[in-house]
């Protein structure tokens, strides 16, 4: 997925957590879903970020070599300005966009049957 489009605000607002429950019927059960997508994401941007930064790598760096490249440096503060992942997984749950499942209340509806 591509977090720069992403419409997730920059920084942390106030939301009202048991209207966001709503979908779920568990508060708790939302933050879970919202917390493993988060990581999710947050794993693929340091994977991303890791392999644009790799590019610049070398066998010798000197120190002279390390303050001068500016391009990494750019590299690092684009990924730095991004919204956080935690905001990026709220608003794709907002969005409906995370499709979650509970195993054990689908087990509980199987043998109410």
């Amino acid at each position: 997925m591509d977090y720069k489009k992403t419409a997730a605000p920059e920084n942390t607002i106030t939301r009202n957590m048991i209207g966001m429950a709503e979908e779920t019927g568990n508060v708790y059960e939302t933050v879970r879903i919202i917390g493993k997508r988060s990581n999710e994401i947050s794993v693929d941007l340091k994977q991303e970020l890791g392999k644009k930064l790799q590019e610049f790598s070398s066998v010798n760096d000197s120190l002279e070599e390390i303050f001068e490249n500016r391009e990494q440096i750019e590299i690092s503060r684009y990924f730095e300005r991004l919204p956080k992942p935690t905001l990026i997984a709220t608003q794709e749950f907002l969005d409906h966009e995370i499709y979650y499942r509970n195993p054990a209340r689908e087990k509980d509806k199987l043998e109410e049957i």
